[in-house]
């Protein structure tokens, strides 16, 4: 018998005696007597056994549970900042959006003044041309003649000074369009990080009002909750893809077969795929909301019938949606395709799932061709998934690193991973990835 278990037997035997002389059964030998309270200890040590496991799981729910809080507060004051920064960085650029436009009718008035200088002096050539040699020379004599020829030669050379001046204005012109289109794009790239950082910080916000309703012992009870279903979760889960624009979104299920087939074709991981994908639906862009009715303009209408301007841009995606359109045997003008965002100003025009805009399907629709073995659809789900894997495996997500692919989500997003683009949109991969980890658990736990 161990010393701890001797004294204690020794204490219950005195107090037996003391205060229950009638305990133990009349008759019974010492060894009976000893048994039986060795009997009754070993009992009351497993329940001390038990309130000490139940006290160091209380104690370590609540460090849990603290921690747990302390993180998300932590998290949620970090995407406050990354809104405030996203504010600052949609206000410069507002600025610049002003100053490029009235650059740009500064611009447009010297042009439109040259125009009207130099039709001036056109009219003036004009009428001296006009006029015959003969009544030229009776009217001003010999010395006027070579005077108005010098005139015509001073005429001639502020003719071509002011040419070449509208020709320079007109690059000016149109580099600062360019510029224009890039600030406007980069805007509403900025008003989509915005979107997801809002979206986080209020889901963040919403799991600590949650936990901060929980007691410890429910947090815990949750989160053994949480872990049993998470393993059966996609034995029962029916998450439907938000592709709008698409006769009918697949099931989970459903798209990562597609996504393993991509998988085959371009050796871009699965849960990366899918990430990326749900990533463009979850960034509110109006996919699939908006109809082209202008090919001059680009502008068209809502699907309620509002009309808007932008929908695409005439200059770069108007003849290859024309194009695209026509060789599938679709109606143009009741294809839907994105909406531009109204506050930024960009153009809309991305179709189907994968959003891409007509000008960059058709760098790929004869690599598409080759892998389908017939015309690809932007609006089919397994074409344009196929085509957004063709994308990522171009920007390097072969590799299948968290840099590589995390480059790669950017270079879908933003055209590149530039230094620049990796500091403005930063948000964007990280959220991409963290959906990337999660649907790895989702595939795992199918399979």
């Amino acid at each position: 018998m161990t010393p701890r278990i001797l004294k204690t037997f020794l204490l219950l035997t005195i107090t037996s005696a003391l205060v229950l002389p009638n305990f133990f059964i009349s008759g019974a030998s010492p060894s009976e007597e000893r048994q039986a309270l060795e009997a009754e200890l070993r009992q009351l040590e497993e329940q001390i056994a038990n309130y000490d496991k139940t006290i160091t799981a209380t104690s370590q729910e609540k460090k849990t549970l603290e921690n747990t809080v302390a993180s998300l507060k932590s998290k949620i004051k970090k995407l406050d900042l990354q809104i405030s920064q996203s504010n600052i960085i949609i206000k410069d650029l507002g600025f610049q959006i002003v100053d490029t436009e009235d650059s740009i009718n500064k611009t447009s008035l010297k042009i439109e003044d040259g125009k009207a200088r130099l039709a001036g002096i056109l009219q003036e050539i004009y009428e001296e041309d006009q006029r015959p040699l003969i009544e030229i020379l009776i009217a001003e004599g010999i010395s006027d003649f070579f005077d108005n020829l010098v005139a015509l030669e001073a005429l001639n050379a502020k003719n071509q000074e002011l040419l070449a001046n509208i020709k320079v204005l007109k690059a000016s012109l149109e580099d600062q369009k360019q510029a224009l289109d890039d600030e406007k794009s980069g805007l509403e790239k900025q008003v989509v990080i915005q979107t997801l950082q809002r979206q986080q910080n209020a889901s963040a916000k919403a799991e600590q009002d949650s936990l901060l309703r929980l007691t410890e012992a429910e947090y815990q009870k949750q989160l053994a909750e949480k872990s049993n279903a998470e393993k059966q979760a996609q034995a029962i889960r029916s998450r439907i893809f938000e592709l709008i624009g698409v006769p009918s979104a697949p099931t989970f299920e459903e798209a990562y077969n597609i996504a393993e087939f991509v998988s085959e074709q371009t050796s871009i991981r699965p849960a990366f795929l899918l990430a990326v994908l749900t990533q463009e639906s979850n960034i509110g862009k109006n996919v699939g909301q908006c109809y082209l009715k202008d090919t001059t303009t680009g502008s068209g209408v809502r699907v309620g019938g509002a009309s808007i301007s932008q929908v695409m841009k005439p200059s770069r995606d108007v003849q290859p949606f024309l194009q695209i359109t026509e060789a599938l045997g679709r109606d143009p003008f009741n294809t839907p395709v994105s909406c531009p965002i109204p506050s930024v100003g960009g153009y809309g025009g991305a179709m189907g799932p994968a959003q891409f805009i007509p000008s960059t399907w058709m760098l790929y629709k004869n690599r598409l061709a080759e892998l389908k073995g017939s015309l690809a659809d932007p609006w089919n789900v397994k074409d344009a998934f196929l085509a957004a894997g063709l994308y990522l495996a171009k920007s390097g997500a072969t590799k299948q690193t968290h840099d590589y692919e995390w480059c790669a989500a950017l270079s879908y997003f933003a055209g590149s991973c530039s230094s620049s683009n990796q500091i403005r949109y930063e948000f964007y991969g990280d959220s991409v990835m963290a959906l990337a980890t999660q649907y790895e658990k989702d595939i795992k736990g199918m399979q």
